[in-house]
């Protein structure tokens, strides 16, 4: 346990770190901890970043979707671990989308929020989006992520790109 933002696991060095949270219950804490439980089993200990302009946030976000489902496979009862501690999350607005229009957020960040909080907020994706939230829930390895992720970032830099010439 640390004074940090987030929980996090070190792929490298094996540490899993926890928040000291005040608020957050014991639904929160077992959320986290499945969580980074999933990345020390499933998210390998390689240098994908060298030589590779893919964002690392953009990969988290596809390897998160990619590792909760892996656990929720492998321990049936996690569903409901997951589910009570993102209900409790949402309810203490965790991700700070009270009163935000979450249309106005780009892609990445509305699959973050649709694998994490989707059960307790109401998120879109247009017909052309939806396919990476399709190919984000069937990634299998984490070559399926840095795929995943690429594209994405690709779509996005077009997305950009598209606004900054109309704007």
């Amino acid at each position: 346990h640390r004074s940090v933002d987030t929980a996090s696991f070190n792929v490298q060095t094996r540490v899993l770190t926890l928040p000291t949270w005040e608020k957050a219950g014991e639904e929160v804490y077992d959320t986290l901890v499945c969580h980074e439980v999933g990345h020390a089993l499933y998210t390998p200990d390689v240098e994908w970043w060298i030589n590779n302009e893919i964002s690392a946030s953009i990969v988290n976000i596809v390897e998160d979707a990619r590792i909760e489902r892996l656990m929720k496979r492998r321990y049936a009862g996690l569903s409901k671990t997951f589910f009570r501690g993102y209900s409790s999350l949402s309810e203490d607005d965790f991700f700070q989308l009270k009163n935000k229009d979450l249309t106005k957020f780009n892609l990445a960040d509305r699959i973050n929020i649709h694998y994490k909080i989707g059960n307790f907020t109401d998120i879109s994706f247009e017909s052309d989006e939806q396919q990476f939230v399709d190919r984000a829930f069937k990634t299998k390895t984490f070559q399926d992520v840095l795929e995943l992720a690429n594209d994405l970032t690709i779509f996005l830099k077009e997305q950009q790109q598209q606004q900054e010439s109309l704007g």
